[in-house]
């Protein structure tokens, strides 16, 4: 059966072996439709991001690249504008009809960290062919914040999918007639596009803006840091701001999103480049997710946005990415928001989850 695997069978594949584990899978390790990814002992600093390209191993461009090794398991810094490549916990050995696909976690994107799976022979990243069998790499950048972490935090995620699984423009059409997928007139071309609010809130909050100079980010205390010391507000009273080069901005949708239990998302560009921008993906959506949020309304998007080489003005209702929706191989067990402590059920303008609540 073609689809993205659910919960169960990303089980069936660490049971098989298709999936190995240098530690038992963690509680909450399996996603409704994906496996969080968890670092190992080691981060190397190398001097740039690279691909290991057709028939070369990881392993064997580090030597070329790499500056020093840094060991994890007494918690350890990674420092802001610096590459590391951490070796994973989980390796592959993928049937030949199964391929993947790996994003950053939310609270991962939301912390401007750009962090990437490689593999070996690999020529994109985060993209995993049919039949791969070998280790995985997460390479770790931190854009606007220095982190400490330890081993086994999950930074990445990653989807199996068998088959075609994308829904079509027509068949996702049909799908928003029977399930309402947004709140709203639905604009869809190649998936579901979604929009920038910028009607002011409180005080006339839009969003927030990354500090350039700040402390360090410990990525296992939750609800620990004072939003004041990292975060600039955002604020706007008709309707548009405008974004600097080189700043990173936490914004959200204008529209509230649904993601039925049967089918998985996941957010990409509405075109190439808008402008002189572009918002980062930490990009998948899981089954459920807006599903149980204000009787059935949905939830909203949060927004993870870098301005490039000019300042750009962005407006309220400028149309800046798509929801691209995918069939579930079968319903998971559990749906996003049930039962699982999902941390962004029901959201608006929402920081990640290391920041106390305002």
């Amino acid at each position: 059966m073609t689809g993205v695997l659910a919960s169960q069978q990303i089980e069936g594949l660490c049971d098989s072996g298709a999936i190995t584990l240098d530690a038992p899978l963690a509680e909450g390790q399996v996603q409704p439709a994906s496996l969080d990814l968890r670092l190992g002992n080691t981060a190397y600093r190398v001097r740039a991001s690279f691909l290991a390209g057709h028939g070369r191993r990881v392993e064997d461009r580090l030597e070329q690249f790499e500056m020093h090794r840094v060991d994890l398991r007494e918690g350890a810094v990674l420092e802001k504008g610096c590459v590391y490549l951490v070796p994973l916990m989980e390796s592959l050995a993928l049937p030949g009809d199964i391929h993947a696909v790996a994003n950053a976690k939310s609270s991962t994107g939301r912390l401007d960290l750009l962090t990437r799976v490689i593999t070996d022979g690999g020529v994109e990243f985060d993209r995993i062919p049919a039949g791969y069998q070998g280790p995985l790499f997460a390479e770790i950048c931190p854009r606007s914040f220095s982190v400490l972490v330890r081993p086994g935090m999950r930074l990445n995620q990653i989807r199996f999918r068998q088959g075609q699984a994308v829904l079509s423009d027509d068949e996702l059409r049909a799908l928003h007639a029977q399930q309402r997928l947004v709140d709203g007139e639905a604009v869809i071309q190649d998936g579901l596009g979604f929009s920038v609010d910028l009607t002011a809130g409180p005080r006339g909050l839009v969003g927030y803006r990354a500090k350039p100079h700040t402390g360090v980010i410990d990525l296992e205390r939750t609800g620990a840091y004072d939003p004041a010391d990292f975060w600039e507000e955002v604020i706007s009273h008709d309707g548009q701001i405008i974004l600097d080069p080189g700043a990173f901005y936490i914004l959200v949708s204008r529209e509230a999103v649904h993601i039925p239990p049967d089918y998985a998302a996941e957010m990409a560009p509405y075109i190439a480049m808008v402008g002189e921008f572009r918002v980062h993906y930490a990009g998948f959506f899981d089954p459920g997710f807006g599903h149980d949020a204000a009787g059935g309304a949905g939830s909203r998007g949060v927004l993870e946005v870098r301005c490039h080489e000019a300042p750009f003005v962005l407006e309220h209702g400028q149309v800046v990415g798509r929801l691209v929706y995918e069939r579930m191989s079968q319903a998971p067990r559990q749906v996003y928001g049930a039962g699982i402590a999902s941390n962004y059920q029901g959201q608006g303008l929402k920081l990640s989850k290391h920041f106390r609540a305002g």
